[in-house]
C-alpha cells in the first residue's frame, strides 16, 4: 500500500495596516549603503507594492498577540513604505499586503530574512534585454524604460544593443556557452552572419577574449581616429551614406568607419579640391596623392620664397599674447604646478603664437610659372602642401659662365629633407640603377630564430640611421668629435667603406625603409631643422662665407653638426662577393655607428619607433614574435598567442607590444661605458650570421 506524502501548508496572507507594522531587528540586512530606499519607495509609488511583507506577531510577556506584527523579511520594501508615509504620500493605516508566519514557529526569523537574499536569483542580463525590448516595441522610449527602472540611459541603450547580436549567439549565451563580455563585443557589428564566422573560429581557440572579438569584426574598417577620418570629417563621412560601427561597452574613439571606399573617395575629391586651390596660386603643375614617397622631391630644383610679413594687426595680437604668457607664468612662478585652466591657456597661447610665427612663403610669379607643388594628407590628418619644386626639363638652361659653387640656375637644389625614394616592390630602384636590394620572401616557418631577412634589416637601420642623425645635429660636440675621428682615420688607415660618417659630405640615400618613417619624430625633426637653417641662410652666395664666419661659436657648432648629419650611415647593406666594399666592412661600419649611438644617448622609443605588422611583425617567423612578446611582456603572455595563425599572431603581438618600449636587436643601444671600451654590435647575431653566409 503506497504511503501518502504529507502535504505543506501556506502561511496565510492578509492586509495589516501600516502603522500596526515594526522593522524586526531580526532581520540579516544591517549594512543599509547602496540599498537605494529612495528610488524603490518611487517606483512603489509608480507601480505599487509587488511584493508582500513577511511578518510575525510580536508577543506580550505572556505570550499573547498584541496586534503588532514585526517585519523580518522585506526590511528594505518596509523603509520605502515608511519613507512614503513620512512624505505624505502613503496614510498611516494603509493596507499592506502581508505573509504572516505564525506565532511560535519553529522556522526562525532570522532563517526567513536570510532565506529571501539568499534564494533570491537576479534577473539574467538576457531576459533584461529581451525585456527592455518588449517595452521599446510596445512604445516605451529609451529614457522612459531608464526612469521607470532608476536607471541611466546609456544602461538600456546597451542592453538594447544586444539586439544586433544573432539570435543564435544568443541562445549559446542563454545556455551559459559565452560570457556577456563576449557578447557585448559581438554587438559592435550588426552582421549576424560575420558574428557567427567569427564565433566559430574564437570557439576553437584558447583564446575568447572580447578584444579579439572586436578586432576580429573591425578587421575590414577604418578607425575614427585615422589621418584619413579626421581630414574628411566624420559629418562629411556620414553624409555621404557612409556607415559608422559603435561600441557602446568600451571606450572606441569614435567608433569605426565600415566603407573604406567612400572614405577614400571623399578624401581624394577633398585633396583635389584643395589641389585646385593651390593650382590656382600660379603654380604650373600640382601633383595629388595621400602620400608621397620617402625623398620624392630629391631630384628636383627648389625655388626660393620670402616670408610674408606680419600684418599690423598680427603683430598687436603677438605682442598681447607674449605679455599674456609672460603675466601667467610670472604669476605662477612659485607654484608646483599651473591649474588645469591655466595650462590649457597657455597650451592655446603657444598654439596661436607658433601659427603667427611660422610665417608662409610668398614665390614670385616668373617662378611659379615653372615649378609646381605637391599635395598630400599628412599623419596628423592635415592637408600638406610642399611648394616651390621645378622638374628638371624646366630648369632654366646653364649659362656660358658659371660659379664654383653652382648656384648659376638661380635655384636652391634642395638639401636633404629628411626623406629618400623607396626602392620599388619588384626589388628594382625607385630612381637610379645599381641597388641589389631584393624584396622579402615570406620567411619560412621553421623552429628556432633564424637571422632576419635582408631588406628587413636594411628597413630597421635605415629607421636607426635617421634617428642617428636627428641626434648627432642635435649635439655639436658628438659631432665635431666625430668628424676629426674619421678625418684622422681617413688620412693614417684606409678601410673603404668602413666609416659610419661620410665627412666630406656626401648624402647617404636611405632607398629602403618601412612606410611609418617619413611621419617619424626625427624625419620631422631634421626637416624643420633644415628649413629654418635655409631660412637663415644669405641670399646672395657670395656672402655665404662672410655670414658663416660672422657666426657665434654655438651657432657654428649647430650648423656643422647639422651638415656633418646627412652623412650619417647606420645601414645594413649586402655586398656582393667581389664588390669594392666588403661585408666585413660593412659590419665594421655597424660597430662604429653602434658607438656613435651610444656616445648620443640614442633611443629609438623615445624617437618614435614601435613594432608593428608592416614595420617587423608580419615580416619575421613566428619564433621571433613569440620572441619579442616574451621579452617585453613575459612568458604567459607569448603562451596566449602561441596557438594563433602567423597573421593573428603579428596583429595580436603589435597590441601587446604597443607601449612597452622593445626594440628588436638591431634597434638597440647598448650600454654608454661598455661600449666606448668594447666596441660590440647590436645589430649582432643578424649581421654575423648573414655576413658568415
Amino acid at each position: 500500500m503506497a504511503t501518502a506524502i504529507p502535504k505543506i501548508s501556506l502561511s496565510s496572507s492578509r492586509d495589516i495596516p501600516f502603522n500596526r507594522l515594526v522593522l524586526s531587528q531580526s532581520n540579516v540586512r544591517r549594512v543599509k549603503s547602496g540599498l537605494s530606499i529612495e528610488e524603490l519607495a518611487r517606483d512603489i509609488e509608480r507601480r505599487g507594492l509587488l511584493q508582500s511583507l513577511n511578518v510575525r506577531p510580536v508577543l506580550d510577556d505572556t505570550g499573547a498577540e498584541t496586534g503588532t506584527y514585526e517585519v523580518p523579511a522585506g526590511g528594505r520594501r518596509f523603509r520605502a513604505l515608511e519613507l512614503l508615509v513620512k512624505q505624505k504620500k502613503l496614510a498611516k493605516t494603509a493596507p499592506v499586503p502581508c505573509v504572516v508566519r505564525e506565532a511560535g514557529s519553529a522556522i526562525l526569523a532570522e532563517d526567513d530574512s536570510l532565506a529571501e537574499n539568499v534564494q533570491r536569483v537576479a534577473l539574467h542580463p538576457l531576459d533584461q534585454f529581451r525585456a527592455f525590448r518588449d517595452m521599446l516595441e510596445k512604445g516605451m522610449s529609451e529614457e522612459e524604460i531608464a526612469a521607470a527602472f532608476f536607471v541611466a540611459p546609456t544602461v538600456v541603450k546597451q542592453r538594447l544593443r544586444l539586439m544586433t547580436v544573432s539570435e543564435k549567439l544568443l541562445e549559446i549565451y542563454e545556455q551559459d556557452g559565452m560570457r556577456l563580455e563576449q557578447l557585448m563585443a559581438f554587438s559592435i557589428s550588426d552582421d549576424h552572419a560575420r558574428q557567427e564566422q567569427v564565433w566559430e573560429i574564437v570557439a576553437q581557440s584558447h583564446n575568447r577574449e572580447p578584444y579579439v572579438i572586436r578586432r576580429m569584426l573591425t578587421e575590414k574598417t577604418v578607425r575614427a581616429s585615422d589621418a584619413r577620418a579626421r581630414f574628411v570629417g566624420l559629418d562629411a563621412y556620414l553624409a555621404a551614406g557612409g556607415p559608422i560601427m559603435r561600441d557602446l561597452f568600451e571606450t572606441d574613439d569614435g567608433g569605426w568607419l565600415q566603407d573604406p571606399a567612400i572614405l577614400d573617395r571623399l578624401v581624394m575629391e577633398k585633396l583635389h579640391t584643395a589641389a585646385e586651390d593651390i593650382r590656382a596660386e600660379g603654380w604650373k603643375w600640382v601633383e595629388t596623392a595621400l602620400s608621397f614617397p620617402w625623398g620624392h622631391t630629391r631630384q628636383f630644383a627648389e625655388i626660393n620664397g620670402t616670408e610674408v610679413p606680419l600684418t599690423d594687426e598680427e603683430t598687436a595680437q603677438l605682442d598681447a599674447l607674449r605679455a599674456e604668457q609672460e603675466t601667467i607664468e610670472a604669476e605662477y612662478a612659485q607654484a608646483d604646478e599651473y591649474p588645469d585652466e591655466v595650462d590649457a591657456r597657455l597650451g592655446e597661447i603657444e598654439q596661436i603664437i607658433l601659427v603667427l610665427e611660422e610665417r608662409p612663403l610668398a614665390f614670385d610669379p616668373a617662378d611659379m610659372a615653372r615649378a609646381g607643388a605637391f599635395v598630400s594628407l599628412a599623419s596628423d590628418g592635415t592637408l600638406q602642401v610642399e611648394r616651390g619644386f621645378v622638374l628638371p626639363k624646366d630648369m632654366p638652361a646653364e649659362p656660358d659662365e658659371t660659379n664654383d659653387a653652382g648656384g648659376a640656375d638661380g635655384y636652391d637644389h634642395a638639401a636633404y629633407d629628411g626623406r629618400d625614394d623607396r626602392i620599388a616592390d619588384d626589388g628594382g630602384d625607385a630612381g637610379g640603377e645599381g641597388n641589389s636590394i631584393s624584396p622579402d620572401v615570406e620567411p619560412e616557418e621553421e623552429d628556432g630564430i633564424k637571422p632576419l631577412p635582408d631588406r628587413l634589416l636594411t628597413e630597421l637601420t635605415a629607421w636607426r640611421t635617421l634617428a642617428l642623425r636627428d641626434a648627432f645635429a642635435s649635439n655639436p660636440h658628438i659631432a665635431l668629435t666625430e668628424f676629426l675621428h674619421t678625418l684622422v682615420r681617413d688620412v693614417y688607415w684606409q678601410t673603404p667603406g668602413a666609416d659610419c660618417l661620410e665627412a666630406y659630405v656626401r648624402e647617404i640615400p636611405l632607398p629602403v625603409h618601412s612606410p611609418d618613417m617619413p611621419g617619424s619624430v626625427p624625419a620631422h625633426a631634421l626637416r624643420q631643422r633644415n628649413e629654418g637653417w635655409k631660412h637663415d641662410l644669405p641670399e646672395d652666395e657670395n656672402a655665404l662665407w662672410r655670414w658663416i664666419d660672422g657666426l657665434d661659436d654655438a651657432s657654428r657648432m649647430a650648423l656643422l653638426a647639422h651638415c656633418l648629419s646627412f652623412g650619417g650611415n647606420a645601414l645594413y647593406e649586402r655586398m656582393p662577393s667581389y664588390g669594392a666594399v666588403s661585408q666585413r666592412s660593412v659590419t665594421e661600419r655597424l660597430k662604429r655607428a653602434d658607438r656613435l649611438a651610444s656616445a648620443l644617448s640614442l633611443d629609438l622609443v623615445e624617437a618614435g619607433w614601435q613594432p608593428t605588422v608592416e614595420n617587423y611583425l608580419g615580416r619575421v617567423t613566428k619564433a621571433r614574435i613569440l620572441q619579442a612578446v616574451r621579452e617585453a611582456r613575459g612568458d604567459e603572455a607569448a603562451e596566449r598567442i602561441a596557438h594563433l595563425k602567423k597573421p593573428d599572431m603579428a596583429r595580436e603581438a603589435e597590441r601587446l607590444l604597443d607601449g612597452s618600449g622593445w626594440l628588436p636587436e638591431a634597434l638597440r643601444t647598448t650600454n654608454g661605458a661598455e661600449q666606448m671600451s668594447v666596441e660590440t654590435t647590436t645589430v649582432g647575431e643578424d649581421v654575423e650570421a648573414i655576413a658568415a653566409e
